[in-house]
């Protein structure tokens, strides 16, 4: 079994705005120190949004998704690789391809992408409006993202957050535009009409459906589910990813502070569990990454 890949994700402003920790999203210093901490408590993998702001209303394409400020990306990364090496991971698959494929110059290792349909709802605190986002990805759009992935030397990360997104995983691969191993990360209990319930049921049904030579990687959005089933992806040989993005809490029910405690428990539980954690060194060659810095192409 590989050495176990964290990912951690910082930005909670979509998914969990009421959290009193989370910096300003173009507070790129206080956003930086998070994940270099992270990193430092065990993370090898920093799944980042850069600076963003979500479209007010439904656009004229027929899309509500994201905004990329493209300066505050370049400097959220460069904060973060002046202090560690993790392998940099451009997360907001919920902004448009367009968008997506000019970031690439910036030099990511890893870049996600959705293929599936983007349908999120986010609304944990009541008493705030609910962030929404839609958007259908054709496999045309998935061809066209693999295709200047490969170009730009980027490695996609498939959001899969139903079955429908192996099936366009092996359209994509036949065509050639995928390099063994694939690298997916499942989601559970993330609510909209892409939600898949966050049970053991459901994960064990993902991971024997599974498409060979793929790399999986655990996301829950559910704050007590999290905490039950990323042991079981750690068992299974998965990688786990945390952070106030997906969950917020400790498994105490606490707000967690610092993104560092929340890998902290991840690297505590692998360990009881017999599982070493993989530096990003080890998680490059897990992944099949080139062993670069990132910023490359800048």
């Amino acid at each position: 079994m590989d050495k176990l890949i964290i990912t951690v994700t910082v930005d909670s402003s979509m998914s969990y705005p009421g959290n009193p920790h989370m910096p300003g999203i173009s507070d790129t210093t206080a956003v930086a120190q998070q994940y270099i901490d992270a990193v430092n408590a065990g993370a090898s993998i920093a799944h980042h949004h850069g600076v963003h702001y979500l479209d007010p209303t439904m656009q004229a394409d027929g899309r509500k998704l994201s905004k990329i400020d493209y300066e505050g990306w370049r400097d959220l990364t460069a904060k973060i690789t002046s202090a560690v090496d993790p392998v940099i991971q451009f997360g907001i698959a919920s902004a448009r391809v367009e968008e997506k494929i000019k970031l690439m110059d910036l030099g990511p290792e890893m870049m996600s992408f959705c293929f599936n349909v983007h349908d999120e709802y986010f609304q944990p605190d009541p008493a705030l409006p609910p962030n929404e986002m839609y958007s259908l990805h054709p496999r045309d759009e998935l061809e066209l993202y693999c295709r200047a992935a490969a170009e730009h030397a980027v490695k996609p990360e498939i959001e899969s957050f139903y079955t429908g997104a192996f099936w366009n995983l092996e359209f994509v691969r036949q065509r050639g535009l995928l390099k063994d191993p694939v690298w997916a990360t499942l989601f559970l209990g993330w609510q909209g009409g892409a939600w898949t319930p966050p049970t053991p049921d459901a994960l064990l049904f993902l991971v024997r459906h599974l498409p060979p030579n793929v790399n999986w990687n655990l996301s829950v959005m559910d704050p007590k589910a999290q905490w039950q089933l990323l042991p079981m992806a750690i068992a299974l040989g998965g990688h786990c990813r945390v952070g106030w993005e997906d969950n917020p809490y400790l498994p105490s029910g606490e707000l967690a502070k610092h993104n560092a405690q929340l890998v902290e428990v991840v690297t505590s539980m692998a360990r009881n569990m017999g599982r070493e954690v993989a530096s990003p060194a080890e998680a490059r060659e897990i992944i099949g990454l080139e062993n670069r810095a990132a910023g490359k192409g800048e």
